[in-house]
């Protein structure tokens, strides 16, 4: 494909799928999440604070904030929940959300970028950025240019009362969890069993790594990697209580634009109780 060719059918599909922020080459390097106050509420007027960060230190501000953009609370009616008090600061972004519904809420950031790597004077370059910046950016004359489009999601789940599951129904977009083992009802020593999706279909022999929270306190990271089945079912036995980040990637030729290759990855957060 000829570079022009590959210029036309990025600027003709801009459109055509949700832009999200781009992340820098070394930021994506870090691990990305959203760190919610609770998972488990009560009460009359229950309230999430969350915090969102790019950081080598699982749940520590220390490198950048992770963009906001493409975020959507779905209630445990199926609709969409305002975020408030959105801020970005040096090292976090944050915001607030009220649990007016009793039942599951899930908080997602989605969207997509393109990464370019290419050759110019004999040397390698990189670039990441939107699609529209593809076009102004990346020079026309690029030696062995190599594309790829991201699509990230990068989650968590919050329960007011008794949970349900009208907010877990998945969207059949990029690489998914669905819920097999309720998200809210984790507990240490007891396994889980979650369900990975690609495009709505089951994700095999996709490798998932799960990380404790606090390893800024430890010697050793202590994740532990489990392959999804067949059907895209995989286990956690959890080593013990507190938040977990689980993160898996796919990479495929399904990004829908000719010569691009894809990168569907996944992030959640998850609290396990003791």
């Amino acid at each position: 494909m000829t570079r022009l060719a590959l210029r036309r059918l990025l600027l003709a599909t801009a459109l055509a799928l949700p832009l999200g922020s781009a992340l820098t080459g070394q930021a994506l390097a870090h691990r990305t999440w959203m760190l919610p106050s609770a998972t488990v509420l009560s009460g009359e007027d229950p309230w999430v604070t969350v915090d969102a960060a790019i950081s080598n230190d699982l749940f520590y501000f220390e490198f950048f904030p992770m963009p906001l953009d493409g975020l959507t609370i779905t209630a445990p009616d199926g609709s969409q929940v305002a975020a408030q008090n959105q801020s970005r600061s040096r090292f976090r972004s944050s915001f607030d959300f009220q649990l007016t519904q009793p039942g599951t809420y899930r908080a997602a950031v989605t969207g997509d970028g393109l990464s370019a790597n290419w050759r110019e004077g004999g040397q390698p370059r990189r670039w990441r950025g939107t699609r529209e910046a593809f076009a102004r950016e990346v020079p026309q004359n690029a030696e062995n240019l190599r594309v790829t489009l991201g699509v990230r999601r990068v989650e968590f789940f919050v329960t007011r009362g008794a949970p349900n599951d009208r907010a877990l129904q998945p969207s059949n977009e990029g690489l998914e969890m669905v819920p097999v083992t309720h998200p809210n009802d984790l507990v240490a020593g007891e396994p889980a069993r979650f369900r990975l999706l690609l495009d709505g279909r089951p994700a095999s022999n996709v490798t998932v790594e799960i990380v404790p929270g606090g390893n800024r306190y430890r010697d050793a990271v202590n994740d532990q990697k489990v392959t999804t089945g067949a059907d895209g079912l995989f286990e956690v036995r959890w080593g013990g209580p507190g938040m977990h980040w689980i993160g898996a990637s796919v990479r495929d030729d399904r990004s829908g634009i000719q010569g691009v290759q894809r990168n569907a990855s996944y992030v959640a957060t998850l609290e396990v109780l003791p």
